[in-house]
């Protein structure tokens, strides 16, 4: 860390969620009971490295238990240790397991009392009115390191509100990984588009067995696929004034694509797969295709497990409409108003993206900042990386990351966004398309009035 000395400081604990508030609804309404209750004013930033007070403080943060587990290491082991003693606070770390984010963020709203800062995997607008605006961290952070990237703004500001709602310190490019050995058993270029993807399945799932593996489920990583190939091929859920818009050609041509590639080259597991399944299902052989992060392959080189040199990875691919994907990971603080460290928890995150770099590299390269000026090194790194086979595997992250788009594109992520994405809405309507349970026009249909019902819940709150 700059400007510090690594000493002791920082105690971590294991937590769970809180198993009795599950739904989303749920949360909605105790998010309204409580809302008379913040009082909790805004204290100005101090400058990093100004005095503290000799008092000792206590720092609380709740983040995800890292698919990469160097991040977690480096993160609990030395940057937190010496943040804590440089600001004389004890920073006690709880992670969780994804499934527990939301139904963690739930009991503490219902108890207004919990972690000073809390880190979520996707925007998290529903929570605007019990978060404190988070504009000026982000310009001291701007103010040092120049604009972040607009992934970040769209996914942490509200335009109706003007309030930035969460502040994204990284987020994660979600390429193709495909396994080469398969794709060049049947004569087949590296997937370029999603004909490609469909075509080349077909043959290898005939040839070897094997499947390609794209989740049809109520989890993290269908929502991001989904939507992925919805905006390739010209859909949206909403436009960019936040009109609902899911109804589309571009829609329909999208859920007759899934439904097609999850007959001829899918099997029904992936109906019930979680978060890592398709980690584990490639790293076991057993698919050809999926789409997720460099956790799998930083897995693989950290196991040896020996199919990795054959899963490659390729930049988004391209649909009918564009080229384009959705961004794996939205890393998304936000700082409670009932937080009982406010000021600390902003001084955390404005010193954190003065260290991100460090951050960068104990990913092994899955948090990509959102400060890009933080990494100046960064292409040079993932062109030649000592682990990978061959050494410039990640060297196409660099392309993805200008390529990867926000949660409610074209438009900004907002609550309504949120609910749909929380909810798994569009995972739903794709996945009843696909299993015959609906015809395509009945499942976009059905999706779309849930839409729109949500989306008028949240323009009466005057958040949409």
């Amino acid at each position: 860390m700059k400007n510090t000395t690594p000493v002791a400081g920082l105690r971590t604990r294991p937590s769970g969620g809180n198993a009795s508030v599950t739904s989303l609804q749920r949360r909605h309404v105790m998010q309204a009971a409580a809302a008379a209750a913040l009082a909790t004013g805004l204290a100005p930033l101090a400058r990093p490295g100004a005095a503290h007070a000799a008092a000792r403080h206590t720092l609380r943060i709740l983040q995800w238990n890292h698919f990469v587990p160097g991040y977690d290491k480096w993160f609990d082991n030395t940057y937190v240790k010496e943040w804590g003693q440089r600001h004389d606070t004890e920073v006690i770390v709880d992670h969780v397991g994804i499934p527990a984010l939301a139904t963690r963020a739930a009991a503490e709203v219902s108890a207004q009392k919990g972690h000073d800062l809390f880190m979520f995997l996707s925007p998290p607008p529903v929570y605007e009115d019990q978060v404190i605006d988070h504009r000026d961290i982000y310009e001291e952070c701007q103010r040092k390191h120049g604009k972040p990237v607009d992934l970040a703004v769209r996914s942490t500001y509200n335009p109706k509100t003007r309030k930035y709602f969460a502040f994204s310190d990284s987020f994660v490019p979600d390429p193709v990984n495909y396994r080469k050995d398969l794709w060049d058993a049947i004569g087949a270029k590296p997937p370029d588009s999603w004909d490609d993807v469909l075509t080349a399945g077909r043959k290898i799932k005939q040839a070897k067995g094997v499947p390609v593996g794209i989740g049809l489920s109520a989890e993290l990583d269908t929502a991001m696929a989904m939507r992925t190939i919805l905006y390739a091929f010209g859909g949206a859920v909403q436009d960019m004034r936040g009109n609902v818009v899911l109804n589309s050609p571009g829609t329909l041509e999208a859920v007759k694509y899934v439904r097609a590639l999850y007959r001829d080259t899918m099997t029904p597991e992936v109906l019930a797969w979680d978060p890592s399944s398709n980690n584990r299902a490639m790293l076991a052989g057993k698919i050809s295709l999926c789409l997720n992060a460099i956790s799998i392959t930083r897995e693989g080189e950290n196991k040896q497990i020996p199919v990795t040199p054959d899963i490659w990875l390729t930049q988004a691919l391209r649909g009918p409409a564009q080229r384009i994907c959705l961004e794996h990971v939205m890393d998304c603080y936000v700082i409670w108003k009932f937080a009982e460290n406010i000021a600390g928890a902003k001084q955390f995150l404005v010193d954190y993206i003065d260290n991100f770099r460090d951050g960068f590299v104990g990913s092994e390269f899955y948090n990509f900042p959102c400060f890009p000026s933080t990494v100046p090194d960064l292409k040079t790194m993932i062109e030649a990386d000592a682990k990978a086979t061959p050494h410039d595997k990640y060297k196409v992250l660099g392309v993805l990351m200008e390529q990867a788009t926000n949660v409610g594109y074209p438009g900004y992520a907002n609550a309504a966004i949120d609910e749909i994405f929380n909810t798994w809405v569009l995972n739903t309507m794709f996945a009843r398309a696909a299993t015959g349970d609906a015809s395509p026009e009945d499942a976009i249909r059905d999706a779309e009035n849930a839409c729109k019902r949500i989306f008028a819940k949240w323009k009466a709150r005057g958040l949409v």
